[in-house]
């Protein structure tokens, strides 16, 4: 077949020089513009024939990212993820125990705010811990803000009038420089792996880098440089933004994060009533987790919606046995960025 196929080519191209030369000698020879269309039909009908009706080589079917990592086509693999570790210490107990304890099998740090130094005294105790970098441009509390983790001279386009990174995502689309967003995600993660991290992936704080497809590209690009699988996901508000993202490289089909609106009684109800119809893929269910304490309701106090009784709910949620008995009931199977950085592609980056 190959063999074939090789000479078929071999016969195009002597086909295409043959045309070539005909039309040029008949038009100097000739001089009749008739002429020289007449042969120029011809050229492009052989043109035509070659390029939509040669036959090409049969390309394999890319297998599944579950596949990939060794299930059947038919699994349905779930990643259970906490954002803002780091935050403060309420959130860090909270998400702490629940990696310790298994409730949840991911997490990423948001290295700017003030308890990274304990969240990186953790992680040297639990090296297997599944971390990655929660790279942020804003700082969305009244009463809890930080600023870059880079000089501020370097990155004066992601700063607010105060000198913090701004309350919200649509100044970062408006008025930040990629390349000073370059240099402040490139230290954010640089930080944490002079402490002695290893990040398992990179994802996108209130998803800031999916509001312009240049935040986008240099998300992209930090996958690249640092060898790290990214967040991003076919559907929802973390997919690309009118960039084709190479589809072996996209890792979670969806991404499932509860909204405001919800009563407490129905939260976990709410999770499994999302989660329970998903066909076969990767998911990744993303959670804030703290405890609602006089530290959490304080950092939060004007901001209900992901505030301290929400993240409450959240880690009463995946701490129930309610929960667990329904996602081992569905048949999903838990993994981590870790495991599914093992289906990135070979050339991933190159």
């Amino acid at each position: 077949m190959k063999g074939g196929f090789l000479s078929t080519q071999k016969n195009a191209i002597k086909t295409i020089l043959y045309w070539s030369r005909t039309v040029g000698e008949n038009s100097c020879q000739d001089g009749s513009d008739a002429m020289t269309e007449r042969y120029t039909r011809r050229f492009a009908a052989v043109v035509a024939l070659l390029c939509f009706g040669m036959p090409l080589p049969a390309q394999p079917p890319i297998k599944t990212v579950q596949e990939r990592l060794g299930y059947p086509a038919t699994a349905r693999l779930l990643v259970i993820h906490a954002d803002d570790l780091g935050m403060n210490h309420s959130v860090n107990r909270a998400t702490f125990e629940a990696l310790e304890k298994d409730w949840i099998t991911s997490a990423s740090i948001l290295v700017p705010c003030p308890w990274f130094p304990e969240v990186a005294r953790w992680a040297k105790d639990h090296p297997n811990a599944d971390l990655g970098i929660h790279q942020a441009l804003n700082s969305e509390w009244t009463t809890l803000r930080w600023g870059p983790v880079s000089a501020t001279d370097k990155v004066p386009s992601l700063l607010d009038p105060d000198g913090y990174l701004p309350l919200d995502t649509d100044v970062v689309a408006r008025n930040a420089k990629v390349a000073e967003a370059e240099t402040e995600i490139r230290a954010q993660i640089d930080r944490a792996q002079s402490r002695g991290i290893h990040p398992t992936h990179l994802d996108s704080h209130m998803a800031a880098l999916f509001t312009t497809a240049d935040l986008y590209k240099l998300h992209q690009r930090m996958g690249y440089r640092y060898g790290l699988p990214i967040l991003e996901e076919w559907e929802g508000t973390h997919g690309p933004l009118g960039v084709a993202a190479p589809p072996e490289e996209v890792m979670v089909q969806k991404v499932i994060s509860i909204g405001p609106g919800i009563e407490a009684r129905d939260w976990t109800a709410w999770y499994e009533k999302q989660l329970a119809p998903l066909p076969p893929g990767v998911y990744q269910v993303i959670v804030h987790l703290a405890y609602d304490d006089d530290e959490m309701r304080g950092a939060t106090a004007d901001h209900p919606d992901w505030g301290a009784a929400w993240r409450q709910h959240d880690l009463d949620m995946v701490k129930s046995a309610e929960f667990q008995k329904f996602l081992k009931d569905q048949g999903f199977v838990l993994v981590g960025w870790r495991d599914l950085a093992k289906a990135l592609p070979k050339n991933y980056g190159k």
